[in-house]
């Protein structure tokens, strides 16, 4: 009876020691969990940014103060040329990546598709205003040829102060009539029509 009952006391401690046991693993699970977990919570104060568009602009205005735009040209005489000045402005807020002339016939004659013997075009600028003198321009700083070639065409202002924003290219167009052309060349007319295109500058990572 007694080992009856030393064996059924043994048991309850060992089953008293199992959970036990059971009891201090769980407790020390919980601490290892309590120690590899933790939360942080933290604010700035509000940041305000702005994002603004640019306006991308481009006119022409009658420079020197004497020409206007659009130009009527009266009959030209072989070896004769006619110069008109005007401004082309970057009167927006962005720069631009380019700048470009494009010239095509509205009524077309050999004046124009000869592009040897027709009419030829120069374009110049100038960082001041033309000066007039007599039925010629000069520039005091200097021009800086753009273009000068067959009156039909297309090509870039490569440097154009224009490109900033605010500034401006004081252009002189003079357009010449060569002497090759000979009799086939004579009595004709032809209208055109220029473009200017500006392209905006690509944007950047701010």
């Amino acid at each position: 009876m007694s080992i009856r009952t030393d064996a059924a006391t043994a048991r309850r401690s060992t089953v008293t020691k199992a959970v036990a046991s059971v009891g201090i693993l769980a407790a020390a699970a919980a601490v290892a969990g309590l120690g590899s977990f933790g939360t942080f919570t933290d604010s700035t104060t509000p940041v305000q940014t702005n994002v603004d568009t640019g306006v991308l602009s481009i006119s022409l205005s009658p420079g020197a103060s004497t020409a206007t735009v659009p130009v009527t040209t009266g009959a030209l005489l072989p070896g004769d040329s006619t110069s008109t000045p005007f401004d082309l402005i970057n009167d927006g807020d962005v720069a631009w990546e380019s700048v470009s002339v494009a010239s095509w016939a509205t009524r077309s004659s050999l004046l124009d598709s000869d592009r040897v013997h027709g009419l030829q075009l120069e374009l110049e600028s100038c960082a001041s205003s033309w000066v007039a003198d007599g039925a010629s321009y000069s520039c005091a700083d200097g021009a800086q040829q753009f273009y000068s070639g067959p009156i039909v065409n297309e090509s870039e202002l490569a440097g154009a102060y224009s490109l900033a924003p605010g500034r401006v290219d004081h252009l002189l167009a003079t357009i010449s009539f060569p002497t090759t052309g000979g009799d086939r060349l004579t009595n004709l007319v032809t209208d055109l029509s220029f473009q200017f295109t500006a392209v905006q500058r690509d944007g950047t990572a701010r």
